[in-house]
């Protein structure tokens, strides 16, 4: 896991994917806006939050705008990370209207997407209380993974491993394959891999098994809450901890009080539902 900086996306992380989510929206063209708008018609747009919301993504939505017309003036009123409540303009944007109407859904499609991650993000971590750290997975939409992580830390959480080169993490398949616990983390150790092994452990045995073979993190795998205690009590010292499986925002509280280092939460992108946003367009 890596607590990186939470700052601005560099915009080649994601100018490509908006020029592609553009051109998968326009196809030969947009035949309604081209029909009935003249093309030196100007407009005055915002972007309207309509549900409590964590901010992400607005250098994102504003690209969207910025790739079929460079010369719209773009006003923020808010910041990704920030909370905002129903009813708050979050940007302005005036610009050539064909413009603005072509590129709306593909900017609040991002827009949507990564605010309901930092929000349900933002609610997990108030939940830990600063208990316990709050990590994402893997469980990211294809080619989106850069975006949706941004969108955790905006939240306020904390990046697991954004691809399989960025952490050691032995899973149950890797031990059923390899025969073993203390037989996959002996051959990861002999491998000298310069990154602390991590071992899914799915019963307090395999916890002490983990243990025995010197693995430095503890993935505590759907166990009970009891079991969890106990784990971490075993593990006081000598491995970190991390809870994975069955984890709710209900259970936070009770899972934070276990004494454990990480949650790991894959509904943080997997499950988010879409915040409320909406773009409103007038003519200048």
């Amino acid at each position: 896991m890596r607590a990186v900086p939470f700052e601005p996306l560099d915009p080649g992380m994601y100018r490509e994917l908006v020029r592609r989510a553009l051109a998968e929206d326009f196809g030969w063209g947009d035949v309604t806006t081209e029909t009935i708008i003249d093309r030196d018609q100007k407009a005055n747009a915002i972007i309207l939050a309509k549900s409590p919301c964590v901010l992400a993504g607005l250098d994102i939505a504003s690209e969207a705008f910025r790739q079929l017309d460079p010369s719209v003036a773009v006003v923020m009123h808010f910041k990704d990370g920030d909370r905002c409540e129903p009813g708050t303009v979050v940007a302005e944007y005036r610009g050539h209207s064909a413009g603005l109407l072509t590129a709306e859904r593909t900017a609040l499609n991002f827009l949507q997407r990564l605010c309901g991650i930092a929000t349900i993000t933002r609610q997990f971590v108030d939940a830990a209380a600063g208990r316990i750290v709050v990590l994402d997975t893997r469980k990211t939409t294809p080619l989106l993974r850069a975006l949706e992580k941004y969108a955790v830390r905006a939240g306020g959480g904390v990046n697991h491993r954004s691809g399989l080169d960025e952490g050691i993490l032995i899973k149950d398949n890797h031990v059923r394959l390899a025969g073993g616990v203390v037989t996959a983390v002996t051959r990861m150790r002999k491998a000298n891999r310069e990154m602390p092994t991590e071992v899914e452990a799915q019963s307090l045995e395999q916890v002490d098994e983990a243990l025995q073979a010197g693995a430095e993190i503890i993935l505590l795998d759907n166990l009970s809450t009891s079991d969890i205690i106990e784990a971490v009590g075993r593990c006081r010292g000598l491995a970190k901890t991390e809870i994975s499986g069955g984890v709710t925002l209900s259970r936070m509280p009770e899972l934070a009080a276990t004494g454990a280092d990480f949650v790991s939460v894959g509904a943080l992108t997997h499950s988010a539902p879409a915040a409320d946003l909406s773009f409103e367009i007038e003519p200048a």
